[in-house]
């Protein structure tokens, strides 16, 4: 079964990549970086499905199924009042990540 809050939708072909570095102007929670000639996937566990990365790669290399993780994530950092651009969210329902137990 899928496990939204530990799996998600991103898909990355390194292949195609060329190394414009979009993708990790755009992602608010450092899921890319860029590596030896192209990006890498540094924080795929991070990744909370907005899409962002994919609508601004040129060459497709990413592919992501934005929305169930994001919008849940958005949700759940307002109900606590989390800063979702803090860098600290990450989702994945540890301590601390928007989603999270309360602390």
């Amino acid at each position: 079964m899928f496990d939204s809050y530990r799996e998600n939708t991103l898909r990355y072909n390194p292949e195609r990549c060329f190394g414009c570095l979009r993708c990790t102007e755009v992602c608010p929670h450092g899921v890319f970086a860029e590596g030896n000639r192209r990006v890498e996937v540094v924080r795929p566990e991070e990744c909370m499905e907005c899409g962002a990365c994919a609508r601004n790669c040129p060459v497709q290399a990413i592919a992501v199924q934005s929305g169930v993780g994001c919008a849940w994530a958005m949700i759940g950092a307002a109900l606590r009042g989390k800063d979702m651009d803090s860098g600290t969210c990450g989702c994945g329902g540890d301590e601390g990540s928007c989603c999270g137990g309360d602390r």
